[in-house]
């Protein structure tokens, strides 16, 4: 009898604001696969959010996966992988992380590697080029990572958010190199220090449940937002509106276009109902705090 491994992962929001490149959040819309061994490598698509045309050679999920196997000397063998996403691409919901963390799995669970947390969130982490977006995939819940010089990753992992969000996705891409091109290649001193503070007082007010705070916060990026959101449709009018209706605070989800807003469990419903009839041209959804990270289940298939 041969094995199925089903793995199911979530995507993320980064940054909320100034947390740029550090704090990741996952959330309740997922990445999910069917791996199989067979005697050649195939991927099969069976969402509107995976592209139509690629290659084995080329696909994300090869590569991390083939990369896995090289790092820890195993051999890979070839998997027939079906695919199926709530992760629209280029959106800034993580779907290249969890595409990552997916890779990393595959070669995890075939390979019997047993790697840790920690292990796939310095993998998955190094592999993106910042721990926001994969250590929550990896983790659930919200993550507050950084590098330190000798290049090891610390995280910190909570898990209790007790709020809720809304996402509202335009029907536009804005890949993540061209949103960094419009970033400054430098910061002054003040500035950053400003911006820092910032950034510390999002953490805290996230931890502290102090959601008021932390929506006040979100909107108080100085990192990358003010530069970036001529490149988000309707940015200004979202917030404001979002504002108005009830939530905390209102940012770009990483590098965008989507835009995600902090909301209490209790109005989120009714928030999002009112956002879809003011802008019905986006796709608004709420969305939960994934609390579990990628999840895997085994079953026996037969021959």
């Amino acid at each position: 009898m041969s094995k199925k491994w089903s793995i199911s992962v979530p995507g993320s929001t980064a940054n909320l604001g100034p947390g740029f490149d550090s704090i990741g959040l996952a959330l309740g819309l997922y990445l999910n696969l069917d791996v199989t061994i067979i005697d050649r490598w195939e991927f099969k698509h069976h969402s509107v959010h995976l592209p139509e045309k690629f290659t084995v050679e080329d696909h994300l999920i090869y590569k991390v996966a083939n990369e896995t196997a090289e790092r820890y000397n195993v051999s890979l063998p070839p998997c027939k992988v079906d695919m199926w996403s709530e992760l629209p691409l280029a959106r800034g919901l993580g779907s290249s992380a969890s595409a990552i963390v997916a890779g990393i799995e595959i070669t995890n669970q075939v390979c019997d590697l047993n790697l840790t947390i920690d292990e796939r969130c310095r993998l998955a982490s190094k592999i993106e080029g910042h721990p926001d977006n994969a250590s929550a995939s990896v983790c659930g819940g919200l993550t507050i990572g950084a590098t330190l010089p000798n290049g090891q990753l610390e995280l910190i992992n909570v898990q209790d958010i007790d709020a809720a969000f809304a996402v509202f996705i335009p029907n536009v891409k804005l890949k993540t190199e061209e949103a960094r091109k419009v970033l400054p290649a430098n910061y002054d001193k003040a500035y950053a220090v400003h911006a820092s503070a910032n950034a510390n007082m999002l953490t805290a007010a996230l931890i502290l449940k102090d959601y008021n705070r932390a929506g006040e916060f979100m909107e108080h990026d100085l990192f990358h937002e003010p530069f970036r959101a001529n490149l988000i449709p309707n940015y200004h009018e979202i917030r404001q509106i979002a504002k108005d209706a009830g939530a905390y605070g209102t940012a770009i989800s990483g590098a965008g276009p989507t835009l995600i807003s902090l909301i209490s469990k209790d109005r989120v419903e009714s928030f999002v109902a009112r956002m879809k009839s003011l802008f019905p041209s986006y796709d608004i959804k709420a969305v939960h705090v994934d609390t579990k990270g990628v999840q895997v289940t085994t079953s026996e298939l037969v021959e």
